[in-house]
């Protein structure tokens, strides 16, 4: 490691050496808030609501019905404040904040998916001045071949997003006996639709799109380290079955081949798809979903720079180190 790097380092403000910081999502304590606000008024919880599909742009997709008037703007405050309708959080309690503009919509039967690409994104995780430092590192040393590269303010609404705790699901993908297996936290359902971003010039995404079906599953924080280890498994071609711990059984359906010690899993066929940016966002229907009798402890994951906030605040987290 070169001297500035480690210069950067040593005062990035920055509590823990990695970038994410994995957990169980179910026993993480005293969690972020999101708020949709106007004119500085709360309008919305959205916490449990929106999905975060998308980080070249940034991206956001929310549920409304027909009924529901559909701004081309939005703002979302995050609070660690539990926080009613017309209430006007104090401005030490917004601690980060996103402005967003809507760049699609679909219409799905009665329903409407909305999707926002971030404009601006402020927070108050660290200083300033660690801020400057953690965004010199960035464009110092993460613009590098393979890597994608999160400039300025897109950095900066990155990691905001990801303040809230991000569940690290297994893709399982196959055809003619062979196969593909890989994570991702770019996904979530909204009503009985379920959407999954992936890289559009990814194998793992062209896989996808000629198979049409996969599975999802939902696996334990305690297996986070291998789920990580999977992540280059997004540009490697369809493999024997024997490349991969698979478990002996299969999903009900589409006869898919499914992790150890998954808590749930559900089958998916693909529906409708775009392009935005590096993604491809994938809408799926859910044809079947099976859950695990045990009580959960799912793996997601957050940023370093929310974790050290966390951390300064003395506010416990669960936190795997890899």
């Amino acid at each position: 490691m070169g001297l500035l790097k480690k210069i950067l380092n040593k005062f990035n403000g920055l509590h823990y050496p990695q970038e994410y910081l994995c957990l169980s999502k179910e026993s993480f304590p005293y969690p972020l808030h999101a708020y949709i606000i106007n004119n500085g008024h709360i309008i919305k919880d959205i916490t449990g609501l929106h999905l975060f599909v998308g980080y070249s742009p940034l991206i956001l997709a929310l549920p409304s019905s027909s009924a529901d008037p559909i701004p081309e703007t939005i703002n979302i405050v995050f609070s660690h404040k539990s926080l009613r309708p017309n209430e006007n959080p104090e401005k030490k309690d917004a601690i980060a904040l996103l402005e967003l503009k809507k760049i699609r919509q679909l219409d799905v039967d009665r329903d409407i998916i909305l999707f926002y690409e971030g404009v601006k994104g402020s927070h108050h995780f660290v200083s300033m001045f660690h801020q400057f430092m953690i965004q010199l590192n960035n464009r110092l040393y993460n613009q590098k071949q393979g890597n994608i590269f999160l400039k300025n303010d897109l950095y900066t609404q990155v990691q905001i997003a990801y303040a809230i705790p991000r569940k690290i699901c297994l893709v399982t993908v196959g055809d003619n006996n062979l196969y593909n297996h890989f994570p991702t936290d770019l996904h979530g359902k909204i009503d009985d639709r379920y959407i999954i971003s992936l890289r559009h010039e990814g194998k793992a995404c062209q896989q996808v799109e000629l198979v049409k079906k996969i599975v999802l599953s939902d696996v334990p924080a305690s297996e986070y380290k291998k789920v990580y280890e999977l992540g280059k498994n997004h540009m490697q071609p369809l493999k024997e079955k024997s490349a991969f711990d698979f478990d002996l059984t299969c999903s009900k359906n589409f006869n898919l081949p499914l992790p150890k010690n998954l808590l749930s899993y559900k089958e998916l066929k693909l529906e409708d798809s775009f392009i935005y940016g590096i993604h491809k966002l994938l809408v799926f229907k859910i044809v079947y979903e099976e859950k695990a009798a045990h009580e959960p402890e799912t793996l997601a994951h957050i940023h370093n720079c929310y974790a050290t906030w966390r951390y300064k605040h003395r506010i416990s987290s669960n936190l795997l180190l890899r």
